[in-house]
């Protein structure tokens, strides 16, 4: 006798190739951002291959799956490979539509403050300011190194997914409690390494002198802004652009042809 009770779908498994595969498609985030749903075409392009293989010939659980995904998404591109592997492995154990898209909205959050903190206020910044002093000597070290470190953080998107895949439902509650300390603390080291690289490459001297006698004259710099308070120029400077940025709205793109129209007409002037 036939039960009538309806056994759920086999779905399909994904293998170290496929969730490898969903780390370096992750590249694809990005791809059809807009404004209104942010990363969420680019981020469905880029698990479609595993959807397609999780739900095989399930039609209408993968136009679920895809319509689900097509919702608002915003998350740093460095750790998307994480929340997709996870999300994967959701899928894949076949929990419902509505527990896989809540988690997804609750963690896209607090992963991009943790990814944005990591990559953007501290890796790329320290790697950034030591390729560049290579650099500026002449070195060949500086860009080299930058762009090994830029594919290496490529590479890592790989066993990222292959982490979040592995860590399914039990990264949940971990993500959530130590996100703000993570953040934080990533935010704050890389705030102070930022404040170093601004104290060490941000340079503007005052090329006026003040003739006192036929033979004599007095520099502006040396005399007057680095015995009262040095380096007060490019600190003002400084917290100037950032008062515009922050208070302003102004572009930063207009503030660096600012600068640098700035840069090229006192330098010709002979003030700076």
């Amino acid at each position: 006798m036939e039960s009538n009770v309806s056994q759920p779908s086999k779905r399909g498994k994904l293998t170290k190739h496929d969730v490898r595969k969903i780390g370096l498609m992750s590249i694809f985030n990005q791809s059809q951002m807009n404004y209104q749903l942010m990363q969420a075409g680019g981020w469905t392009l880029a698990i479609l291959p595993a959807l397609k293989k999780i739900y095989g010939k399930d039609k209408k659980g993968l136009s679920a799956a895809m319509k689900g995904n097509l919702e608002f998404m915003n998350t740093n591109n460095y750790a998307a490979p994480l929340l997709m592997g996870l999300e994967m492995s959701l899928e894949e154990n076949g929990e419902s539509r509505s527990t896989i898209d809540g988690l997804r909205v609750a963690l896209f959050g607090p992963l991009a403050g943790i990814g944005d903190a990591i990559t953007w206020f501290t890796i790329l910044p320290i790697v950034a300011g030591i390729t560049a002093s290579f650099a500026k000597e002449g070195s060949i070290l500086g860009p080299l190194l930058f762009f090994l470190v830029y594919v290496g953080m490529f590479l890592l998107r790989m066993p990222i997914a292959q982490l979040g895949y592995s860590a399914g439902t039990k990264a949940v509650s971990k993500i959530r409690k130590d996100s703000a300390i993570v953040s934080h603390a990533a935010s704050v080291l890389g705030c102070t390494v930022i404040g170093g690289l601004i104290a060490t490459y941000v340079q503007i001297t005052v090329k006026w002198k003040i003739p006192v006698t036929a033979t004599k004259s007095i520099s502006i710099q040396k005399a007057f802004f680095d015995n009262i308070f040095p380096n007060i120029l490019p600190l003002g400077y400084t917290f100037l652009l950032y008062y515009l940025v922050k208070k302003k709205n102004i572009s930063p793109v207009i503030l660096i042809v600012i600068t640098f129209v700035l840069a090229i007409l006192l330098s010709w002037l002979g003030v700076l």
